[in-house]
């Protein structure tokens, strides 16, 4: 059997979660099968049964296009490009809206199975028109095209499967739910700090992190609002990069200094690291924090739980299905705007929520390690990619058998 993955990330240009699945999920299936993936890029490589295959489309004449619409238009191009070349795959198999023409058009032109990843779903992030404009209508009709036509549409949770089967159109039975994984061995708690001493981070004293892209769905801005009501002697350390647009970029830019103005500990890394250094920061802080408004899985939490990290986080999404109550860390509810769903509706109580959690955990050292030994070991029990590659795999059979008959 071979798969072909179509995706937008992979590394090492990846900024989000769907890129690290990808990364790991292709890994790990390399091992049962050649795995192909097609990507956003320039990469090449090969390696045993894993080729990596980059695509740059060649650049279209947008000079005088809508800059939020223009992305749109290399994206199709690139996925355009991806379909060119032998074409020899059992499987196609999309990540994101940014790779799912490339699946219809395969689907359409080659006549292969296809199986569409929902990491997120385009229908519960309209604060995307920020960033894309009308090119939100282009990418929610992609995402609508492509798990209505698949062969088998793989949720991240079992909430994200209640949201595909509220939105599209699709038969239940086609919608299977496979988690996000961890590598165990590559995330797990370490010494090291030289990361702590490059971004000067106190070692002395206990932080709180955020890792994450700076966006509405990651809810940065309701921590940021929240540091003024965590204890003062607690450090907070924000590891957020990536804006998704100028205007989110400047509110958080102003939202930091302001809270900087009254506290020294405050410390924002306006930057994407490496793996290593978010291993140490995970390792080293005394609490995790996940305020997303809108996270189908939260593959953040799992991470930080790898490495022994007690976590709060908002009870949205999947986040409920990976952070236990009490066990693993704090959930904290998100009262939401009835008229504008995936908005706080009263979000100065969301984010002293948020603070009420850190500030209880912070204060009971021995719950927080009891927390991040709990966490460690569910991580180990339910999100090993090894038995994930091999659940996908078993659905790969299943279509390829009714395929044939």
């Amino acid at each position: 059997m071979k798969v072909l993955f179509c995706t937008r990330e992979y590394p090492p240009y990846v900024y989000g979660g769907a890129g690290v699945h990808v990364e790991y999920l292709a890994r790990e299936l390399s091992r049962l099968m050649d795995v192909e993936v097609r990507c956003f890029g320039d990469q090449d490589t090969k390696n045993d049964q894993l080729r990596i295959l980059g695509f740059k489309a060649d650049e279209l004449h947008l000079e005088n296009t809508k800059t939020e619409i223009a992305p749109i238009f290399n994206t199709l191009n690139t996925c355009v490009q991806m379909n060119s070349g032998v074409m020899d795959a059992d499987i196609v198999h999309c990540h994101t809206w940014y790779a799912q023409f490339a699946g219809i058009l395969s689907k359409l032109c080659y006549g292969t199975p296809l199986i569409v990843t929902t990491h997120s779903l385009e229908p519960l992030r309209p604060w995307k028109k920020e960033q894309l404009g009308r090119g939100y209508d282009a990418s929610s009709w992609i995402e609508k095209t492509a798990i209505e036509m698949a062969d088998a549409v793989i949720a991240v949770s079992a909430e994200t499967k209640q949201d595909v089967l509220k939105h599209f159109n699709v038969e239940e039975n086609k919608v299977s739910v496979i988690y996000n994984g961890i590598d165990l061995d590559e995330y797990n708690i370490t010494s090291e700090s030289s990361a702590l001493d490059k971004y000067k981070i106190d070692k002395s004293k206990p932080y709180v992190l955020f890792v994450g892209r700076i966006t509405r769905q990651k809810g940065i801005i309701h921590l940021v609002n929240a540091i003024k009501y965590i204890d003062n002697e607690t450090q907070i350390v924000l590891c957020a990069g990536a804006p998704d647009t100028e205007d989110i970029g400047r509110e958080m830019k102003n939202s930091v200094e302001k809270v900087q103005q009254n506290r020294q500990n405050v410390i924002w890394i306006p930057e994407m690291l490496s793996k290593k250094e978010i291993i140490q920061l995970y390792s080293h802080a005394a609490v995790f924090c996940c305020p997303s408004i809108y996270e189908p899985f939260g593959i953040i939490n799992i991470e930080a739980m790898a490495c022994n990290t007690a976590v709060v986080a908002s009870s949205v999404g999947g986040i409920k299905e990976v952070v236990v109550d009490g066990e693993t860390g704090i959930l904290v509810p998100l009262e939401q705007e009835k008229s504008a769903p995936f908005e706080a509706s009263h979000p100065d109580k969301f984010s002293r929520d948020l603070a009420a959690g850190i500030n209880k955990l912070m204060a009971a050292e021995q719950l927080r390690e009891t927390m991040g030994t709990n966490g460690r070991k569910r991580v180990e029990q339910y999100f090993d990619w090894k038995a994930i590659a091999k659940q996908t795999e078993d659905l790969y059979k299943t279509i390829l058998k009714h395929a044939k008959n």
